[in-house]
């Protein structure tokens, strides 16, 4: 089982009783699920992710003081320290008094405002172009076991879904800005830098040029589909499993792993310019585009021209990257 059912059925074998049982009218008060940092967050877990901070366990998540004060909260620490501490052949390490970073008995507020800066998932344009796109990811990923139900019409609280719906995915015009500053890196390092520095004698200077070529494209591929991008070590994990242009990251991989010899040189070139070719489709496919051409860079102030925010129209091309 992955990680994050093995937790799933953690929660519901022993935590939710516990709190059936310990705590029934504090029930609407309280959500649970497991979501954030860790390769079981995502799905991308393996035998080899189990060396390291991979136990059972959920994140228990609580409104804030005026709602669970401190007492209540001390109260299910305790009770959530004492869970099994161990489950499916999975061991859990000792809890700390104030829970864990990743599990335990969290205010929910705290949990958001380290990931996105905000306790509400309400973020400044600023604050959007800023936090870490693996943080954003981080906020949203994993699953929502149970949520928050009380209040009425009028005084219901920010439930984790409602927080989570709007950390979902940039807004339009902030994925269009960061869509046109990735292009324009794009066309910079594959299409023009690549064979300069090549020309030059430069041979590493052309792997950087690969280097971050790829990277800018991983980010447009992500940006097309409105998908975060995880920490490096699992972008091509998720890179894999998207809808559109998956298949580029057996290309991908390809440039990143073969030398800049000069019998390499035209092949690589040749595969940057066929991937340019695959994104600048889907630009059109979607509507972003009305440049017509091979040159990502005419592609990228395209896009940058569809903004509807002139504010951030006007920001610098390149200001969301």
């Amino acid at each position: 089982m992955k990680g994050l059912e093995i937790c799933k059925a953690y929660y519901e074998t022993y935590g939710l009783p516990m709190l059936r049982e310990q705590f029934p009218e504090l029930l609407p008060y309280l959500a649970a699920g497991l979501f954030g940092s860790g390769s079981e967050c995502f799905g991308y877990d393996d035998e080899v992710s189990r060396d390291h901070d991979f136990a059972p366990g959920f994140c228990l998540l609580l409104p804030d003081e005026s709602v669970v004060d401190r007492r209540t909260a001390f109260l299910l620490e305790r009770a959530y320290a004492k869970l099994p501490r161990e489950f499916m052949g999975l061991r859990r390490p000792l809890m700390s008094p104030v829970g864990g970073d990743r599990t335990g008995v969290l205010r929910a507020a705290d949990l958001f405002r380290d990931k996105t800066g905000t306790p509400d998932g309400i973020l400044t344009v600023q604050q959007w172009f800023s936090v870490p796109e693996q943080s954003l990811a981080e906020a949203v990923n994993g699953e929502l076991w149970m949520d928050f139900t009380y209040g009425d019409a009028g005084s219901a609280p920010d439930t984790v879904s409602a927080i989570r719906a709007r950390l979902a995915f940039y807004p339009e015009d902030i994925r269009l800005k960061k869509l046109a500053g990735s292009l324009l890196l794009m066309a910079q390092s594959g299409q023009y830098n690549y064979n300069r520095c090549l020309a030059h004698g430069e041979t590493a200077a052309a792997q950087l040029a690969v280097v971050e070529f790829v990277k800018s494209t991983i980010s447009v591929i992500f940006l097309l589909n409105r998908r975060y991008r995880p920490y490096y070590k699992w972008t091509f994990r998720a890179l894999r499993s998207l809808p559109d242009l998956t298949i580029l990251a057996e290309l991908l991989e390809y440039l990143l792993t073969t030398d800049n010899s000069p019998e390499m040189a035209e092949a690589k070139y040749d595969v940057i310019e066929s991937i340019a070719s695959d994104i600048i489709e889907v630009l059109q496919d979607q509507g972003l585009t009305e440049a017509i051409c091979g040159d990502l860079e005419k592609h990228a102030y395209s896009v940058n021209d569809r903004i509807s925010d002139p504010d951030i129209r006007n920001m610098h091309v390149l200001a969301g990257v």
